[in-house]
């Protein structure tokens, strides 16, 4: 039996306490870094150490992108055995589920997470779909939708994406029917909410999230890279790393949750103080420069002013040229900036990101300097809708339709999924109508 038993003596404990985690995303190669891996593993690995081992905690629970790809390279595998014996060894106990970048296949039995389930690593929990309906089945000989720590309960739930609206009431009725008197249940959920997304669209509606509340005392959420909290009840602590820079100012990290023995309230502590990659996004305005080289030397003069320094742990600076480039872009002494710009501060990585254009396709001129990417990405979409007459009064529509169907598509969604996505989004009414 995994980890001597399920059933720990957690029970004679006064409190429970538990480790959340949610996309660690390990094997992310930022970049194209050769030292990204490292950092996404450092950052769990310290993580583990410091808040599951030094803390005595009664288990961990995982919300869902454990790995960043489902094609696990053997260095990434490597990361991931190390940390999951590290609580094996401690005696902890590692509840997890899958989320859209580590899901399995439709085509197969097989994937990393259940491989790991297999080798005793961790509990896997998979609820099952019979006539149309959620099924939980618990935990049994390496497979189940449920299973029992002390007195917790925990579930586990599918990554639904587009369909998550459609999939809580089912959920709701399956956790119904398997609740046990005197447990705190947990469940388990990748996925973005209504009001809390740091992508645009799809997301659960709150209203649909709060069905749960009915026959859940604790729901560990995944997916956004961001911090939030519902009701103390819902809680999503945000990714363990930055796995793009427009995520740098996010606050992300983990929860320490201790449940009170008696009345079942739980007190969760977001922790942010482990080792992660420092990042700083700096913008240069492009505007008025005709010759390369005095854009080169003011560039420079401005990150020898601004730039920040490595420390303990070197960072990774991005550099955005914005405005009307008055010379072609070729000219840009692109690798002269980054070399003088990585002496001068010590950095891992200097970023050059290069969005001057021409005034005539100018698109999102008025966007802030430190906009993020799908702030900015949603602005472009917009600016080139608006051009065409046909489509103005759709403008928005069209944008929430393009930008979702990438997202469904990046996420793995299948393709009639995203397209019935895509007519309702287009059938719905402009806001002015």
């Amino acid at each position: 039996m995994l980890f001597h038993s399920a059933n720990s003596s957690c029970d004679n404990i006064q409190n429970m306490k538990f480790l959340h985690i949610s996309d660690v995303h390990l094997g992310c190669t930022r970049y194209q870094l050769p030292e990204s891996p490292r950092d996404f593993f450092d950052a769990w690995i310290d993580v583990l150490q410091k808040y599951a081992v030094a803390e005595k905690v009664d288990f961990v629970i995982m919300a869902g992108d454990f790995f960043h790809k489902r094609l696990v390279p053997p260095e990434t595998m490597n990361y991931a055995v190390a940390g999951l014996n590290l609580l094996k060894d401690s005696g902890i106990p590692v509840v997890m589920i899958e989320g859209n970048h580590d899901q399995k296949h439709t085509d197969s039995e097989y994937s990393w997470l259940r491989s790991l389930a297999n080798w005793n690593l961790v509990y896997l929990l998979e609820p099952t779909n019979e006539d149309g309906r959620i099924i939980y089945k618990p935990w049994d000989d390496g497979r189940g939708g449920f299973i029992d720590i002390g007195r917790a309960r925990i579930f586990g739930s599918h990554w639904y994406g587009a369909s998550a609206n459609w999939a809580i009431p089912m959920l709701t009725e399956a956790i119904k029917e398997n609740r046990r008197e005197g447990a705190f249940h947990i469940l388990l959920l990748h996925t973005d909410v209504e009001g809390h997304q740091t992508h645009p669209i799809p997301a659960l509606s709150m209203a649909a999230l709060l069905e749960l509340k009915s026959v859940t005392d604790y729901v560990g959420l995944g997916h956004t890279h961001m911090h939030y909290e519902i009701e103390n009840w819902a809680f999503n602590p945000g990714s363990i790393e930055v796995t793009n820079i427009s995520e740098y100012r996010e606050t992300r990290g983990v929860f320490l949750v201790e449940v009170d023995d008696e009345t079942n309230e739980v007190a969760a502590k977001h922790i942010q103080d482990y080792r992660q990659r420092p990042f700083q996004r700096l913008s240069f305005d492009v505007d008025g420069y005709a010759d390369t080289k005095d854009l080169t030397r003011d560039l420079l003069e401005k990150v020898s002013r601004e730039a920040r320094v490595a420390e303990e742990v070197a960072p990774i600076i991005e550099v955005t040229l914005r405005g009307q480039l008055g010379f072609p872009n070729s000219l840009i002494e692109t690798k002269r900036i980054r070399s003088e710009a990585q002496k001068m501060t010590g950095a891992l990585h200097i970023r050059l990101k290069n969005i001057s254009v021409p005034v005539e396709y100018a698109v999102a001129a008025d966007l802030p300097e430190d906009a993020g990417r799908e702030r900015l990405e949603r602005r472009v979409v917009e600016d080139l809708v608006l051009r065409d007459n046909r489509f103005k009064a759709k403008a928005s529509h069209i944008s929430d339709a393009i930008i979702g169907a990438k997202r469904l598509a990046l996420g793995g969604e299948e393709p009639a999924q995203i397209a019935e996505y895509i007519s309702q989004v287009l059938s719905e009414p402009p806001a002015n109508s």
